[in-house]
């Protein structure tokens, strides 16, 4: 018994030591490497793509979505009846004022002028008796060989058959008229629509529509600004000639340019804006009626403003921000104000009214990596060949657009 219990007494002993042992080595272990440790590393440099605050001279612009429309809209419709014998023209054919669109039969009507022209004839060969017997009888009458009431008699006849002779100029002239309706005429310079009604056809005086030309050169395009801006318009307008520039999705960046030429003389209570009207040469045919444009108004130029590219400005919890690369390149959170009345004229750009100057460089792509303070490392500049053609392209691992400090 006695040797059992020495024997324990020895191996919790030694349990003991091993324990000490270890916790002493540890310790030291620690120690070594509480020692042979560095600091916390500084951050890696955020790679971004930068790009320098301009100073310029801009258009300073109203954006709005117009309609196309005609200069001129004409239904053409038959002025006799009849049945139409020739159609001249072919759809959608560019057509010139006078020019032959339809043939009406016309042989009703050139009967109705040869009857007229024939009466109107017999009527003067008439006259030109009645005038001869009048001469005659005024010799007459002065001899004293015929009486007073016999002379006036003639003279009476000639009168009535004057008078005869005028109403039948006033038919021929009426039956020429008529004649001149069997040949329909374009009004305007034009380009031609369907056709509404057919060769064979028999047709009514001021019936249906037979065709519709519209006028595309000039060409309108109609918009509306608010009612905020009827003023300033107006006062420009009155001023000098305002430019607009018209094009359809896609194309925004090679508008057509016309000038405006029309302010209504009312404000729609309903949408609270004011309908405006510009005229275009369309030349090339880039407008179409009934075609939805983006439209821009140009009021005038704006000197020495702060632009940057779009992809710079960033929302954020306190508005509008930019990163400004500083001396340090060592990225700055700085809030701006942008002016979007400004920039609606520069396609890719926004306008800094306030918070920038022109000059500093700011941080176009790469804004998710960065926080106020951060170092960054340049890897490219928007302008270069890389990243033209109105765009900035991103170099490899530049993604997303976040903003501000939390």
């Amino acid at each position: 018994m006695r040797m059992l219990r020495k024997f324990c007494w020895l191996r919790m002993l030694c349990c003991i030591g091993l324990l000490l042992a270890a916790v002493l080595w540890a310790a030291v272990c620690a120690a070594q490497g509480s020692q042979n440790t560095p600091g916390k590393p500084a951050p890696a440099p955020a790679p971004v793509l930068a790009a320098t605050a301009q100073v310029e001279s801009i258009p300073e612009v109203v954006a709005a979505v117009g309609n196309v429309e005609a200069a001129s809209t004409v239904e053409i419709k038959a002025r006799i009846n009849g049945e139409v014998v020739k159609v001249h023209f072919s759809e959608g054919q560019e057509v010139r004022q006078g020019d032959v669109l339809f043939t009406i039969d016309p042989r009703p009507l050139e009967a109705a002028l040869r009857e007229a022209t024939a009466k109107l004839e017999r009527n003067k060969a008439l006259m030109r008796k009645a005038e001869e017997d009048n001469r005659r009888y005024e010799r007459l009458v002065n001899e004293r060989i015929i009486s007073r009431e016999q002379f006036e008699e003639k003279m009476t006849n000639l009168a009535a058959l004057q008078a005869q002779v005028r109403a039948d100029e006033a038919t021929v002239e009426s039956a020429e008229v008529e004649l001149s309706y069997a040949s329909i005429r374009s009004p305007i310079n034009g380009r031609t629509g369907q056709i509404l009604v057919d060769h064979g056809n028999m047709v009514k005086a001021n019936d249906v529509a037979m065709l519709v030309i519209q006028q595309i050169e000039p060409i309108h395009v109609q918009f509306a600004v608010p009612e905020a801006l009827l003023g300033e318009v107006m006062a420009r307008f009155k001023a000098a000639r305002l430019e607009v520039r018209a094009a359809p999705p896609g194309r925004e960046q090679d508008p057509d340019v016309g000038a405006l030429v029309f302010i209504d003389n009312a404000v729609d209570r309903k949408t609270g804006s004011i309908a405006l009207k510009a005229s275009f040469e369309n030349k090339e045919h880039r407008l179409w009626p009934g075609q939805f444009v983006n439209v821009q108004l140009v009021l005038g130029v704006r000197d020495r403003v702060v632009t940057v590219p779009s992809q710079a400005v960033m929302p954020s919890s306190q508005g509008e921000a930019v990163y400004v690369i500083r001396e340090d390149n060592t990225a700055e959170f700085r809030p701006v104000q942008t002016d979007a009345r400004l920039g609606a004229g520069l396609p890719g750009k926004v306008v800094v009214a306030s918070g920038l100057s022109g000059g500093e460089r700011v941080v176009v792509d790469g804004h998710l990596r960065l926080a106020p303070g951060r170092p960054v490392e340049v890897r490219g500049t928007a302008g270069d060949d890389a990243t033209a053609r109105g765009g900035v392209a991103a170099p490899e691992g530049l993604h997303g657009k976040v903003g501000g400090p939390q």
